[in-house]
């Protein structure tokens, strides 16, 4: 990779940004922590590389995270916060439940920030930059990221539960969860390509492998030989229900545009990936995309620094946790 390139290539996207968000440009700096936390990237960049090393599904499992907690209420690490005596938190909504992971890697980071920077740095921006880093080792694009978010002092169950989407929900409902927070439905077609990596339990999907809208048949849209496979992998009784299946079987552990032709091929995994290929202006993304690896790197590191900056806190709201479960 050419690092002067890569530079260069991102410029134009910089500069689209900030005339696109200059409030939230205004608000967040790309040089926060230049001063106060100056060797901070080098810290997450050696955890996310020592965690990837040891399980490559942690960079999926990062980013996952990292999309609920910013698509719940905006990016305020809410979503690392435990429950408590007063609040129940975002772990235990449907989403989050027994398949959120990468909390103890935000521990460990945060853990050696903390010894460096006391009382500087945010959960939230942890959170943001590790997932930039996990997307970049899996040979994803590296974006740069304004920084100053603050965490939030609590979180919302009933908000996890309402606003992540669903992988059986309509194509119109999950466009809407997305544009309710000031995204656009290009975006969601393009972050859907973080599915490029990562694994699925059994019963986000085991609808379309045997009964599929209530009847007693597969859904047909789904390619006959990955239809057999997930049959043997997914066999129709509750104790598969947590087995995993990959989002992307061709290329698992690698983030590139495969994702989309496997869409084009009906090879899609989840019923919300699919569904992109039934609207035409969703289908047009996914063709270009399919074709161009290079669009869908440059455009995936736009909408991500767009996820990155939805509902932030930063100045005087929020804090900065001490413990990324625990408000202070």
């Amino acid at each position: 990779m050419n690092p002067s390139k890569n530079i260069q290539s991102i410029i134009p996207l910089l500069f689209l940004f900030l005339f696109l968000n200059p409030l939230v440009i205004c608000q967040l700096d790309y040089s926060f922590y230049d001063n106060s936390c100056p060797n901070l990237s080098n810290i997450v960049k050696s955890s996310v590389t020592s965690a990837i090393a040891k399980e490559t599904r942690m960079a999926a499992s990062l980013l996952r995270l990292h999309f609920h907690d910013c698509i719940v209420n905006g990016c305020d690490g809410s979503v690392l916060l435990d429950d408590t005596s007063s609040v129940r938190g975002e772990k235990g909504a449907g989403a989050n439940k027994n398949s959120a992971r990468g909390f103890e890697i935000i521990d460990d980071i945060k853990a050696n920030v903390e010894k460096t920077c006391p009382s500087t740095v945010s959960c939230t921006d942890i959170l943001t930059l590790a997932t930039r880093d996990a997307v970049f080792l899996s040979g994803g694009p590296y974006y740069y990221l304004p920084l100053g978010r603050r965490d939030g002092k609590t979180a919302s169950l009933s908000a996890a539960n309402e606003q992540i989407p669903s992988p059986v929900e309509s194509l119109a409902n999950i466009t809407a969860k997305f544009t309710t927070k000031g995204l656009e439905g290009s975006d969601m077609v393009v972050l859907s390509g973080g599915h490029t990596i990562g694994f699925a339990q059994c019963f986000t999907f085991k609808n379309r492998l045997f009964n599929f809208e209530g009847s007693s048949k597969p859904d047909p849209s789904l390619d006959s030989s990955l239809l057999n496979n997930l049959q043997s992998q997914c066999p129709n009784q509750d104790s598969s229900d947590t087995n995993l299946a990959p989002l992307d079987p061709v290329t698992i552990n690698k983030f590139d545009n495969v994702y989309y032709k496997n869409l084009i091929t009906g090879s899609g995994l989840l019923q919300s990936d699919q569904a992109l290929m039934k609207d035409s202006s969703t289908a047009s993304l996914v063709n270009k995309y399919s074709k161009y690896p290079y669009l869908f790197s440059k455009d995936f590191g736009a909408s991500m620094v767009k996820l990155a900056s939805v509902g932030v806190l930063t100045g005087g709201e929020g804090e900065i946790r001490k413990n990324c479960r625990l408000v202070n």
